[in-house]
């Protein structure tokens, strides 16, 4: 069997990592599958989707700020962007997140690691997004 659902997220920033793991949670909880894989795709080229920790909120913090000094808006290191829009780091920085991930469920719940959440990553908002689930199972 194979479920699909699509929810929305509104991010209130530019850039920002919502956790998302209760509607995933919701979605898993209201399907019929007891034991199966839960496929999470955001399709978006300036968001992507990432597991982490989501119990003390400065972790989330410290990936946002390192990435953007990693891969600064505008540019850095004497490298200036090509991409007209002005938002080649939201590309980039989606690239290093990903845009989907696989998560196991059994006895119908989400295997995830006690102090892991999952998270939506904005990186060129704010925007209204969509996110994809595919559950398939028994």
């Amino acid at each position: 069997m194979i479920l699909f659902e699509e929810f929305r997220v509104k991010t209130p920033e530019r850039e920002i990592l919502l956790d998302i793991t209760g509607e995933i949670r919701r979605i898993i909880r209201d399907s019929t599958v007891e034991e199966g894989v839960c496929r999470v795709f955001v399709p978006h080229t300036t968001a992507g989707i990432t597991i982490n920790e989501n119990a003390d909120p400065s972790v989330i913090k410290d990936i946002s700020n390192y990435l953007g000094k990693l891969v600064p808006n505008g540019g850095g290191f004497g490298y200036s962007f090509r991409h007209r829009e002005g938002n080649s780091d939201a590309h980039i920085k989606c690239s290093l997140t990903g845009h989907s991930i696989e998560l196991l469920i059994h006895k119908k719940r989400l295997m995830l690691g006690t102090w892991q959440g999952i998270m939506f990553a904005e990186y060129d908002g704010p925007r209204n997004r969509r996110v994809f689930v595919q559950i398939q199972g028994e």
